[in-house]
């Protein structure tokens, strides 16, 4: 946890660092792998959630009443992130990570960053969506993110089967938006790590400024998973039930439908200079994925929230 202020101010001035946590993931001696496995796919990726919310935490109108006459300025603060402590666990952890957010708008609404930032759209940790592309109502752009990877001394079930590396993924989403509510679908593969292949996401989500310094969204969606994905996680081949400190069965999980989600949050100006986020999320899984010898729990929570508060900087 030590690197996180490190990793946040990383982030947010350069991008994210899957790649680079997951080259040392794998290049790592045994004795560390499990040390950096926690930096890199907890720290380093969840800093990378929490500074992508707070980089469209504000309105435009909000964020130029107070950024000052440079447009530069500097958020600190912190974030929380509760969890399950893997995908159908019943156990959940939660994590604190430090953040430094610059902002560099170079004097004015009109900044490249700031257009930038406006394109950024956070739907998971896995699924960050930049909007390429608009038209009447349609919009496409690329995908990418991390895909958290898995411990078998995550739980005890999980004692045998063997770890499972995370890593970047990319692809791309298009969408139609009416109004306020944009209906979309997105596409995406792990490109480092391990490979466990394509997951595809199928939503509706409605936004609603509910005061000049509240803003609410809403979200439904399901997400479609491949072979790869489904047997890597939810899966036992016949040489992980030889090896079962659970004693789990042979378990054949098919391509399908994973999960079905529902999400809400809230970005809320406090005062001139506080930003507070927080977000919601229940998943109920479904098909082989709830079927699984290897899960705990069918419903799955998790939440976000984070607090930061806007210095100004000088010319």
């Amino acid at each position: 946890m030590n690197l996180a202020p490190a990793v946040a101010l990383w982030l947010a001035r350069t991008g994210p660092v899957p790649i680079v946590a997951s080259t040392m993931i794998r290049c790592a001696p045994a004795s560390l792998k499990k040390t950096l496995c926690s930096l890199g796919r907890q720290s380093a990726a969840l800093a990378l959630a929490l500074v992508v919310a707070f980089i469209g935490a504000g309105s435009a109108g909000a964020q130029e009443s107070y950024e000052g006459a440079s447009g530069k300025s500097v958020t600190l603060g912190a974030g929380v992130l509760v969890k399950p402590k893997y995908e159908g666990s019943n156990d959940y952890e939660v994590i604190a990570i430090p953040l430094i957010i610059p902002r560099f708008s170079g004097g004015g609404g009109n900044s490249r960053f700031k257009k930038f930032r406006e394109r950024v759209s956070f739907k998971g940790l896995d699924d960050i969506r930049i909007r390429a592309l608009q038209s009447n109502g349609f919009e496409v752009g690329p995908v990418a993110g991390y895909r958290s990877g898995r411990d078998q001394d995550d739980a005890r079930r999980l004692n045998g089967l063997g770890d499972i590396d995370g890593g970047l993924v990319l692809g791309g989403y298009a969408g139609y938006r009416i109004g306020p509510t944009i209906f979309d679908v997105s596409a995406s593969t792990q490109v480092t790590g391990d490979d466990t292949g394509v997951q595809v996401r199928l939503g509706v989500e409605t936004e609603q400024q509910v005061s000049s310094w509240m803003k609410l969204t809403a979200r439904l969606g399901t997400t479609i998973s491949g072979d790869d994905y489904m047997q890597d996680y939810f899966g036992v081949t016949p040489a992980q039930a030889a090896t079962s400190g659970a004693g789990l069965p042979v378990f054949s999980a098919d391509a399908g439908i994973k999960d079905v989600h529902v999400q809400l949050g809230s970005k809320i100006e406090l005062a001139e200079r506080w930003l507070l986020r927080f977000r919601g999320r229940y998943a109920r899984l479904v098909g082989d994925a709830a079927d699984s010898p290897v899960i705990e729990s069918e419903d799955q929570l998790s939440g976000s929230i984070g607090l930061g508060y806007r210095f100004n900087l000088g010319r």
